[in-house]
């Protein structure tokens, strides 16, 4: 990875988005565009890393690579059919292609413009590289654009354990828009959209993986009585399929499970990308209970793991950015 300045990551993030949105105006044709073109790296992460190939196991590259494949002659044979487009966008994504990703789903909006999913997942693709600003701005219309309307439930790019999905088009928007707000560090409007998406959690998995969000946005907000109420619907009988380790943590807050139930590891040592996730919420538990030094070198230690796509390096990325960002003169 190559060290860049704050202000080379700003013009470098900028660049290859404006390129990324320069490939794809309403006038031209998905039929006679070419196919994305690969940049020299995906993005840089906010301590000044040059991000470039996503580090993936050889298996799991290797099935990816072929559900890629798949997706690509699809989209190659139906261009401007939005699934077509979604599915072809999101196996870009699982592989670490995220610039490739985001100027698919920009095709897609240029033709779709009213198309929530685009922007749904367009807006996960922003919070990946980095670009939390104009991810809040395609999940915020995203969410006016869902508003009244029936919700759906989203398939899976790669199913879970039961082979059954649990996140829909409403949820998904909400939980990412929520994210987008915590990393820029604005944990009010991250409180309120968690809390919205609380309110409507039809499952245990979205129940604790957004509380989850809300108890640490509240408790970086200072609100620690609110963030205890959050706790007490959480328990451990709960019908858990996905977000084992957002259950976890939940309980860790509420003084039913130790660290050590939480923070895991591979056999190797490094951080997997759940462990990556599972570790922040550790990380960021000790950092507002006190333990700054402890907090602080948990996120260190995350970062260093490479796990870069996983939210939870992102956001261990952010809070060492604030950290060590020079004070406003």
């Amino acid at each position: 990875m190559t060290r860049r300045t704050p202000h080379a990551i700003t013009l470098v993030v900028a660049g290859a988005a404006a390129a990324a949105l320069a490939c794809a105006s309403p006038a031209d044709s998905p039929s006679t565009l070419a196919p994305p073109v690969a940049p020299a790296f995906q993005t840089v992460s906010l301590l000044g890393d040059t991000l470039r190939a996503l580090p993936l196991a050889a298996n799991v590259r290797e099935k990816y690579a072929t559900q890629l494949a798949d997706a690509q002659r699809a989209y190659e044979h139906t261009p401007t059919n939005v699934d077509s487009i979604i599915w072809y966008a999101r196996r870009l994504g699982y592989l670490g292609q995220l610039r490739e990703s985001i100027e698919i789903y920009t095709r897609g909006i240029a033709l779709y413009p009213d198309n929530p999913w685009l922007y749904r997942h367009r807006g996960h693709r922003y919070i990946s590289v980095r670009d939390f600003a104009a991810a809040v701005t395609d999940l915020e219309r995203a969410t006016a654009l869902v508003q009244g309307k029936p919700d759906e439930i989203e398939p899976d790019g790669q199913p879970n354990a039961q082979n059954s999905p649990i996140g829909t088009l409403h949820s998904n928007i909400g939980y990412h828009l929520a994210l987008a707000h915590y990393l820029m560090g604005d944990f009010t409007a991250a409180a309120r959209v968690s809390q919205l998406e609380v309110n409507a959690a039809t499952n245990d998995d979205r129940r604790v993986s957004m509380a989850h969000w809300l108890y640490m946005s509240l408790r970086r907000s200072g609100r620690d009585a609110e963030a205890a109420q959050v706790l007490v619907p959480i328990t451990r009988d709960m019908t858990i399929i996905e977000n084992q380790a957002y259950h976890r943590l939940m309980l860790l807050y509420k003084g039913e499970l130790p660290a050590d139930s939480v923070l895991t590891a591979a056999p190797s040592g490094e951080l997997s990308v759940k462990d990556a996730s599972a570790a922040y919420g550790v990380a960021n538990w000790h950092w507002y209970s006190g333990r700054k030094a402890e907090g602080e070198a948990l996120w260190r230690r995350i970062v260093e793991g490479g796990q870069w796509g996983a939210f939870g390096t992102v956001a261990a990325e952010a809070e060492l950015a604030r950290i060590t960002a020079p004070p406003a003169s």
